[in-house]
């Protein structure tokens, strides 16, 4: 192999090897951005949850006056 040919390898493979790092590091990023997409969702669903709980209990009260009147 001559050494021009050699070169144009070495570079090729050292621009490959960057753009790995570069990938790894993206994917690294957008992982930590799902996991905090997915804590935000299950909070939200948790305080869906709650709120959804207080409006029925707010339902059972009034109907409970309703039916005292």
């Amino acid at each position: 192999m001559e050494d021009a040919d050699l070169h144009d390898l070495t570079s090729k493979l050292e621009l490959l090897i960057q753009r790995v790092e570069q990938l790894k590091a993206d994917n690294r990023l957008l992982l930590a951005n799902e996991k905090a997409w997915r804590e935000e969702r299950a909070h939200l669903i948790e305080k869906n949850e709650m709120a959804r709980h207080k409006v029925e209990s707010m339902i059972s009260r009034l109907k409970a006056l309703e039916q005292d009147s």
